[in-house]
């Protein structure tokens, strides 16, 4: 009995390990946000930059992979008026608005997502 026991725990490590390596090396079917298929940022109607008067960059905490950083741009492209482009290196997301926004705003749209906005600015445009 003890023999199946140890082989079963041995059997369990070894799982344990190749999925960690297959993740490390990006061969792993799942992402960081718990799912294997890629998350597409959805356009918005209206690209026209000079229909946004507002301009903000929005600093953004937990984005770790491309499909994190679509899950924001949705976020933020669903606020009516707004189209956001994210940078996911620089965990930001450039957010043009066609009306005055404020921080609330975006911390709301992030809301349940497990995202956090960490900071607002408002660009002035010249």
């Amino acid at each position: 009995m003890s023999t199946v026991i140890i082989i079963v725990g041995i059997l369990l490590i070894a799982y344990a390990v190749y999925g960690t390596v297959r993740k490390a090396r990006g061969k792993s079917k799942a992402s960081c946000c718990g799912t294997g298929e890629t998350v597409l940022a959805k356009p918005v109607d209206d690209i026209d930059e000079s229909h946004y008067p507002f301009r903000y960059n929005v600093a953004v905490d937990g984005m770790k992979c491309s499909n994190c950083a679509a899950n924001v741009q949705n976020a933020f492209n669903g606020i009516d008026g707004v189209w956001a482009r994210v940078n996911l290196g620089r965990h930001r997301a450039e957010v043009l608005a066609k009306k005055e926004m404020k921080e609330e705003t975006f911390t709301e749209a992030l809301k349940g997502t497990g995202y956090k906005v960490t900071g607002v600015e408002l660009v002035e445009l010249q």
